[in-house]
């Protein structure tokens, strides 16, 4: 992953393309695009699963930042790699689902007074 990501920030386009699992079909336009437009500004390994010396396949957990048109972004992605012939290739990756939301106090009711002090209730107030 690691390697990946710098080929990105250096622009290396052929090396994403040669560790990519030749099933999966990339764009080489889009791809140099969004690795020369972007200001890349760090990566974190979040976690990774298996993809050890023994193991054949693996997934990395990792956060991408990085600046385009003045505006940092992220690229939060599950990656998943198999080994083919001794070299780790990238075969898919998705969005992490993200942690459920909790409410952080007691729940509204819509008929209860709305909370913001106009006196009206909620669901003619502010849930409206």
């Amino acid at each position: 992953m690691r390697s990946r990501y710098t080929a990105f920030v250096r622009g290396e386009i052929d090396y994403i393309l040669d560790t990519a699992a030749p099933e999966l079909e990339v764009d080489r336009t889009d791809t140099e695009k969004w690795s020369r437009d972007s200001a890349w500004l760090g990566l974190r390994i979040i976690d990774t699963e298996r993809g050890g010396p023994e193991d054949d396949d693996g997934k990395v957990e990792f956060v991408a930042t990085f600046s385009q048109g003045g505006q940092e972004q992220i690229h939060h992605e599950l990656a998943t790699f198999r080994r083919e012939e001794g070299r780790w290739l990238f075969v898919d990756g998705e969005t992490p689902k993200g942690q459920p939301s909790q409410r952080s106090g007691p729940k509204i009711g819509r008929n209860e007074p709305c909370p913001c002090g106009s006196g009206k209730k909620y669901k003619k107030c502010c849930a409206a």
